[in-house]
């Protein structure tokens, strides 16, 4: 979480407390599931069109952390870069 910090502050992304926790869960999740390999229901690509490139970006740089989890774990966590960055 902390290097998840570091790239909101980077990126003057201001996460509110509940937002906070809600990526804590979801990162805690990916956490398990790396070690598990269990993987994620399909997910389709095109639910995150609307998503920014700065927070997929950002997404894919926690999902690289991990160094073994699919892309798909990146689309859905860069909704919490998205709806974080609204904050400003």
């Amino acid at each position: 979480m902390k290097q998840i910090d570091e790239l909101f502050t980077a990126a003057a992304i201001h996460p509110n407390e509940v937002q906070q926790q809600m990526l804590a869960s979801h990162v805690r999740a990916m956490a398990l599931r790396s070690l598990t390999g269990e993987p994620l229901p399909e997910v389709e690509a095109e639910l995150f069109e609307d998503i920014s490139p700065e927070s997929m970006q950002l997404a894919q740089q926690v999902v690289d952390l991990f160094g073994n989890l699919p892309r798909e774990e990146a689309w859905l966590l860069s909704v919490h870069f998205e709806v974080a960055k609204a904050n400003a």
